[in-house]
């Protein structure tokens, strides 16, 4: 079904040696033998995730891409490590062996256990059959788990030393700017005034410090297949931090595409969230300050740092692309995603509503 995390064959350029991987692998984690036969997971434009299917069990490994990649990013030891914190408290993937010698694969690289579920990406899959009431359901369950993640205990899973979540707002949008300069290309705009703008209107900070996951959608979530509305995992954690959680639900919503929105943006969406059903995002900031107590009234900063920051990610991407370091035809036409997002920065500003 529409629902399945299917695999495609590896792309070219991001092949892996089957018998390296296996020989590495074996002895080291229980239950192994022989050769895996090696598949690739299609989603996902950063880090490489791939299927190991041995004789009596499969493995999921991810490791960077190729190419110049950003100094923050792409840190298979920290996604690694945020990963095993949680498992216990939040639910992630076991994470079994996390190597650290580029001299195996030509990079760092952990390998997790295979959650098994459905995947829902840009529609909810029409075998389901679920109307309304069951896309309201699915929508509580995305944004209690959002709320749940921020009111986990930092100390209490193990991460008080994973960060430094003071002046975290501040560092977003300084770290961002440094790298949009570092990934420019002459066919994306400058945005300089959208640049300034976040700048310029740094808010306080609210003292609130939470785990962030930094890509929180449904799309990341793995869904059990006899009940959809029980999250058996959540993936992608390569930028988690620790920090103010409104610039986590600032991201969150970034992706968060409604049947209203600009037709450039509508095209970007990842997740079913303009099915019917679903909160807009005016309601699921509401929905959320109900269930943490959080002061979200005015938002604006937040939504447009994560409108902006969606940007520079797609922008670092595309910049691989551009200079030939990645071969994935699906970069193709990121330029124009930037361009647009960009665009859609300014509309936000200038009718100062999400």
């Amino acid at each position: 079904m529409s629902g399945e995390n299917t695999t495609i064959a590896v792309r070219i350029g991001e092949e892996l040696d089957a018998q390296t991987v296996g020989k590495y692998l074996r002895g080291k984690i229980p239950g192994l033998a022989g050769v895996p036969k090696i598949r690739q997971f299609p989603s996902g434009a950063s880090n490489l995730t791939y299927l190991l299917e041995f004789a009596d069990l499969a493995l999921v490994l991810r490791r960077p891409p190729s190419g110049a990649k950003p100094k923050s990013g792409h840190d298979m030891g920290r996604e690694f490590r945020i990963m095993q914190a949680l498992n216990g408290h939040f639910p992630v993937p076991a994470c079994l062996l996390y190597c650290d010698d580029e001299e195996v694969l030509g990079a760092p690289f952990y390998v997790m256990e295979r959650v098994d579920g459905l995947l829902i990406q840009s529609q909810i899959p029409p075998e389901l059959g679920w109307g309304e009431e069951e896309n309201s359901r699915l929508c509580r369950t995305f944004f209690d788990l959002l709320a749940a993640l921020h009111q986990l205990d930092i100390d209490a899973v193990g991460l008080a030393d994973f960060g430094k979540p003071a002046g975290y707002v501040t560092r977003q949008i300084e770290g961002w700017e440094r790298r949009f300069e570092r990934a420019k290309t002459p066919d994306v705009e400058e945005f300089s005034d959208v640049r300034q703008w976040l700048l310029d209107n740094i808010p306080p900070e609210t003292g609130h410090f939470s785990i962030l996951h930094g890509d929180f959608r449904i799309d990341n979530m793995i869904l059990d297949r006899k009940n959809p509305f029980q999250v058996n995992a959540v993936l992608d954690w390569e930028i988690a931090a620790l920090g103010d959680p409104l610039m986590d639900v600032g991201n969150t919503l970034a992706y968060w595409t409604q049947s209203d929105d600009p037709l450039p943006m509508r095209m970007l969406a990842k997740q079913p969230s303009f099915a019917p059903g679903m909160f807009s995002r005016q309601q699921a900031l509401e929905y959320y300050a109900q269930k943490t107590g959080m002061d979200c009234g005015d938002f604006i900063f937040y939504y447009t740092y994560g409108i902006w920051r969606l940007a520079v990610i797609i922008q670092q991407i595309y910049f691989r692309f551009y200079h030939g370091q990645s071969k994935n035809q699906a970069f193709a036409d990121f330029a124009g995603g930037v361009n647009s997002l960009g665009n859609y920065c300014r509309l936000v500003l200038q009718r100062n509503r999400i």
